[in-house]
């Protein structure tokens, strides 16, 4: 199984706009989809994450929901991304299909190391860089991820997150990353998938292989 080097994280101001979006991103060669945060509760969640993989499936995309394990289990997503402060990834490997991804979020070396240690398959390491909204976040930057990545030595693949554009992906390359999860700029212009996979050099028979446990 491979782990492909794009994400998109889906936004929206509504469900519906986020299942518009999934469906753009599928329509523009999107190989792997991340439903984004909403605020709804967990029998709606559940309905939009069915409707997503509705979606998905019809383009052969995958799908990965943050933190509701359950509720991947239930519509039969492609796996989970777990919040730094949620459910270890070897709790839940013991509810998922063996066949289902478990990813992690990290923001320092420290939850690098522990979500390697808990078996986790991928990592989003962020925020590269502040959203315009955000005064607040520790930022990383490219000089952040090259001290994680030459110290971890790890053949994980560890994606990069936060506010990531075209021309940041040269440098993040350089730094030892992985690949992206990307959502404002894809949503701005779906055309830009295209242009990701190619910097990325993500086709299907050039994305990193991991194997799972």
């Amino acid at each position: 199984m491979t782990i492909p080097k794009l994400h998109y994280i889906s936004e929206g101001s509504s469900t519906k706009e986020h299942l518009e979006n999934i469906q753009k991103a599928c329509t523009y060669g999107a190989e792997l989809v991340q439903l984004g945060f909403l605020k709804v509760s967990e029998k709606n969640l559940l309905k939009i994450a069915q409707e997503a993989r509705e979606i998905t499936a019809h383009f052969q995309t995958r799908l990965i929901l943050s933190d509701h394990y359950k509720i991947a289990k239930e519509v039969k997503a492609d796996g989970v991304l777990l919040s730094a402060m949620g459910t270890l990834p070897i709790e839940v490997r013991n509810y998922l299909y063996t066949w289902q991804m478990i990813g992690g979020s990290a923001h320092t070396l420290q939850d690098c190391e522990a979500l390697l240690e808990k078996q986790a398959d991928y990592i989003c390491l962020g925020p590269f860089r502040a959203a315009a909204s955000d005064h607040t976040a520790v930022t990383l930057g490219i000089q952040g991820y090259t001290a994680i990545t030459n110290l971890l030595h790890s053949e994980t693949p560890i994606l990069a997150m936060g506010d990531i554009t075209i021309t940041d992906v040269a440098a993040l390359l350089d730094a030892g990353i992985s690949g992206l999860a990307v959502s404002e700029a894809i949503t701005n212009d779906f055309n830009s998938i295209k242009v990701f996979h190619q910097l990325l050099k993500a086709s299907s028979t050039q994305e990193q292989r991991h194997s799972f446990k």
